[in-house]
């Protein structure tokens, strides 16, 4: 669906192409089921104190840096992010259900250690009552398919969750399942990726 072209512009505010979106990849920030342990999955979850400064830091670290729209998961944790960044901005704010976490059906709400301690076997299984991790990536990635609709030749800012982020890691960079399934996450400010459309 996708290749990787290094050469691309990178610079905010560049001159883009038609035939590529620059996608800008941020996590939700962090919310009171984070700082609980707690493996939010499909509840709606909150953004904690802290994680109401972080969205204000990207907000700043993010409001010129060329963003033709902001999508956000439904999710509330996701939808507060985008608000407390960037609302006021005249970016648009754009939600879709698609850019939620798995679903980890009865075990939403659960501890996290325990939850993940297990994650391979779900690779193709679906949790009890939810959805299996690759079939929360290719939901995914009909949302980045149909990016091109609107957004060809632009620059756009994601906020997501873990299956968001394998989408554009396993779509983008072509990296496995089977590999993103057993790697650590190690949060930064931001991961950028190149869609070719064409």
């Amino acid at each position: 669906m996708t290749v990787v072209d290094s050469a691309l512009p990178t610079a905010a505010g560049a001159a883009y192409r038609g035939g590529v979106i620059e996608i800008v990849f941020e996590t939700h920030s962090i919310s009171e089921d984070n700082e609980q342990g707690i493996a939010t999955g499909w509840n709606q979850g909150k953004l904690s104190e802290r994680g109401r400064a972080l969205a204000r830091d990207l907000g700043e670290r993010r409001k010129n840096d060329g963003l033709a729209a902001v999508f956000a998961s439904d999710l509330r944790r996701a939808v507060e992010t985008a608000l407390i960044a960037f609302e006021g901005t005249g970016i648009p704010i754009l939600l879709d259900w698609r850019l939620r976490e798995c679903d980890y059906g009865t075990r939403n709400g659960t501890a996290a250690p325990a939850l993940h301690t297990d994650r391979p076997r779900y690779l193709d299984d679906p949790h009890p009552g939810g959805e299996s991790w690759r079939e929360a990536v290719a939901r995914v990635g009909r949302f980045l398919e149909d990016l091109p609709l609107r957004w060809d030749g632009r620059r756009v800012l994601v906020i997501g969750h873990r299956a968001t982020h394998w989408a554009l890691e396993h779509y983008v960079n072509r990296v496995p399942l089977e590999e993103l399934m057993v790697s650590a996450f190690t949060w930064r400010e931001g991961w950028e990726y190149r869609q070719y459309t064409k």
